[in-house]
């Protein structure tokens, strides 16, 4: 019944974030924090290469993984009309098995709580651990569901040249804060002259952490010198809910 971000999804998304585009400034506390980063960088959940791109114009070796093939479809492509042929891997975040390690793997901009159930987060976790070099380091962004209300319902359009337009259309379903998550539902529509062209719906699961409970889980999967960050300032522990939370950790010997 529902997609995984599929091509409505994709085109999307790349209208509304091209590359290159900083969220909130976190493009730009990536690239600081991985300055010293030598070897092999992996962005899991890469999408179609806004944060990929750009780390890859600046020198850094980076590869993606990512289980969207339409997204990781557009990732190509972004990626030849630039002359950049960086390694890119279809899988799922709990269970991949790559055949580098890496020095560092990242996860901006709460992608990390699109994973579903704890056991997929537990189980992704497990997988960076496995595929870090000594030493290696994991960057990751999570975030609150500090303002969602159930029944909530937003509406987007977004034009391209070609006269054909997209509509986005989501509605806040579930709020459990049992399980800590929520349940969205998005529904995309494709138009070209006032005629419905095409539809896809999404079913968006987001699974959030408290901000001591994630470091508490990144000691027991086997990381240490876990140190937390909000708004992109290094150092800064969070303090209004609001806030992108960061965490990072290197990889216990």
């Amino acid at each position: 019944m529902f997609s995984h971000y599929g091509k409505l999804c994709t085109e999307f998304y790349d209208f509304t974030k091209p590359v290159g585009k900083s969220i909130d400034g976190d493009l730009e506390y990536y690239v600081e924090r991985l300055k010293h980063v030598k070897g092999r960088v992996l962005e899991a959940g890469v999408g179609s290469g806004r944060f990929l791109i750009p780390l890859l114009e600046k020198g850094f070796v980076v590869h993606g993984l990512d289980y969207s093939a339409d997204m990781l479809e557009s990732c190509k492509n972004r990626c030849k009309s630039r002359d950049l042929n960086p390694e890119l891997f279809e899988g799922k975040l709990e269970n991949f098995h790559l055949p580098n390690k890496f020095e560092a793997i990242i996860m901006p901009t709460g992608t990390f709580c699109l994973l579903e159930t704890r056991e997929a987060a537990l189980n992704a976790l497990t997988c960076f651990k496995s595929h870090l070099m000594p030493g290696g380091r994991i960057i990751i962004d999570i975030s609150l569901p500090y303002d969602f209300k159930v029944g909530d319902m937003n509406t987007s359009a977004i034009s391209f040249p070609n006269g054909e337009g997209i509509t986005l259309e989501s509605k806040s379903i579930e709020h459990d804060w049992v399980q800590q998550r929520t349940v969205t539902h998005i529904k995309y529509e494709k138009w070209k002259d006032g005629k419905l062209i095409d539809t896809e719906l999404q079913r968006l699961v987001m699974r959030w952490y408290g901000i001591e409970e994630f470091k508490l889980i990144l000691h027991e999967i086997g990381f240490k010198n876990v140190s937390i960050s909000s708004g992109y300032v290094y150092g800064k522990y969070p303090t209004s809910p609001d806030e992108i939370i960061t965490f990072e950790a290197e990889l216990q010997s």
